[in-house]
């Protein structure tokens, strides 16, 4: 652990030193995303019949996102699109925001991946830096939508990794702060009182969210959604 925090040390030194003029390094050159083709292609054959109102409000990333049933009891009225694809990282969603979430024009942008990332060997630092890339296509493309990032969460399954997924979301909190996007840390929200995760917020693999986690994230989301 002591290792990891003088890694993340020197990371946002470094970050912070050259002025955030050099872009992070990420893992986009070499990440392979076609494992997602199929299921980009089943939302882009929905959206043919039924696309989705411009000025919506998408919500995407992997399977937490995915996985949030309720999106449209959760914010009535916020015309919510899931285009959520479980498993993916950030350098997927990357790949096919062009698809799935910049032709839509929405008003706002929630967004949770990264978990996946850790959990696939990818470093704090990579992390961060695929999510740069990726506010940074999003912002480019779309200069009036407001940004969301749910923070990585922690959960039984993946405590171990806990220390890296810390240091992503400090990354990334830091990033948001300085360039407009709201950073939702929902992080300690899903922690007891003994500082580890909550049991009845999981369900039965110890890693993904019952409808009692669900509620701790709609709660934290809610007041960042524009009316």
């Amino acid at each position: 652990m002591r290792a990891l925090r003088l890694i993340f040390l020197l990371v946002t030194g470094v970050w912070i030193f050259a002025g955030c003029a050099s872009a992070p390094p990420n893992s986009l050159a070499h990440h392979d995303a076609s494992k997602w083709t199929n299921e980009i292609n089943a939302f882009a054959s929905v959206d043919a019949t039924n696309p989705p109102p411009r000025g919506c409000v998408v919500f995407t990333g992997s399977s937490y996102i995915r996985r949030w049933a309720t999106l449209a009891e959760d914010f009535p009225g916020m015309r919510a699109v899931n285009r959520g694809f479980g498993g993916c990282q950030l350098a997927d969603v990357y790949a096919y925001a062009d698809r799935m979430v910049i032709p839509y024009a929405p008003r706002e942008v929630v967004l949770y991946a990264g978990g996946n990332d850790i959990n696939a060997g990818k470093a704090p630092a990579v992390v961060f830096g695929d999510f740069v890339a990726l506010m940074k296509k999003l912002r480019a493309a779309l200069p009036q939508t407001k940004l969301v990032f749910i923070s990585c969460p922690p959960s039984p399954k993946r405590w171990s990794q806990t220390e890296k997924i810390k240091m992503a979301n400090a990354l990334i909190a830091d990033y948001c702060k300085s360039h407009e996007i709201t950073f939702v840390n929902t992080f300690p929200l899903m922690l007891g009182e003994d500082g580890l995760p909550r049991a009845d917020i999981y369900v039965e693999d110890r890693l993904h969210m019952n409808a009692t986690g669900y509620a701790i994230w709609r709660n934290a989301v809610a007041p960042t959604l524009i009316p």
